[in-house]
């Protein structure tokens, strides 16, 4: 009689790295805050224990029926903080999609390639890494507008040369390999071996970065809203910053408690950035 054999199915890399990941209480700390941010963002509506357009009495100190207080103007500043939140979301990840899209293409395009196209991009890439992209930010907005979208596109405008060099330096290195030059002997076209290929196993490093590049998005946003060039339209930590300014000796949860919370939110981003680079690069 025959006993059953166990076989063990060796993990994947993907699981090895998220085995990796929740081994690291900072990561776990990092994911826990903003899986709470990212909730709060989607459900601010019904989170909010009052709306925008709610006013009452101004200045009024954390209380039971204002957690965190009242502002100026009398209105409840965690229902602020949250509607914030969500504006702080659009914004970190719609600037980073747009700078990944743009420095992916970029990237890609030079590091497949090379010589003189690699040159020109590269050129291209260092004088936007050169330019004072906070002063600029504040120039682009306000020449064009400060809606909510032309910063999320002045950011990703911005933001892009970074992913730009991570992924020509995953290029550079991948496409030499042998699968590459199977896929070419089969006829693969460059542009599907560039995406089908080359892309999935240059994405890593990009990920890292994208949770670095919401969180820089999220701090730029607010570096505007706090200069006064936030979308007036919308709320905005950085606006709540603003106001509160004048105010901080008076009523120092207008400040305190929006800096917080953006203190979490980038802090949660940039430990997952940290886990997950190490998580993905375990031999670093």
């Amino acid at each position: 009689m025959s006993l059953p054999v166990s076989m063990s199915v060796p993990a994947g890399p993907g699981r090895r790295a998220w085995r990796r990941l929740r081994r690291q209480k900072t990561a776990v700390f990092g994911m826990a805050v903003t899986t709470v941010f990212l909730l709060t963002a989607i459900l601010a509506p019904a989170l909010a224990p009052y709306g925008l357009l709610d006013i009452g009495r101004s200045f009024v100190p954390p209380s039971a029926t204002h957690w965190l207080g009242t502002d100026s103007l009398g209105s409840d500043v965690l229902s602020n903080i949250i509607f914030g939140a969500r504006t702080s979301l659009i914004v970190g990840v719609f600037a980073m999609v747009t700078s990944s899209v743009i420095g992916i293409t970029l990237g890609s395009i030079a590091g497949y390639f090379g010589g003189w196209v690699d040159d020109a991009l590269m050129r291209v890439t260092e004088l936007f890494q050169i330019l004072p992209q906070f002063f600029l930010a504040i120039v682009i907005v306000a020449l064009f507008g400060s809606s909510i979208w032309n910063i999320v596109l002045v950011i990703g405008i911005l933001a892009w040369p970074v992913t730009a060099r991570l992924i020509r330096a995953e290029f550079l290195t991948l496409k030499r390999r042998d699968f590459v030059e199977a896929a070419r002997s089969l006829g693969m076209s460059n542009r599907d071996i560039i995406i089908r290929e080359i892309l999935p196993n240059a994405l890593p490093p990009i990920i890292v970065n994208g949770t670095l590049q919401i969180s820089g998005a999220i701090l730029l946003e607010t570096s505007l809203a706090f200069l006064g060039l936030g979308d007036p339209n919308v709320m905005s930590w950085g606006t709540m910053l603003h106001n509160a300014q004048e105010f901080f000796n008076r009523a120092w949860w207008m400040a305190a408690f929006p800096g917080l919370a953006l203190f979490l939110a980038t802090l949660s981003l940039n430990l997952i950035g940290d886990a997950l680079n190490d998580a993905l690069n375990p031999k670093r």
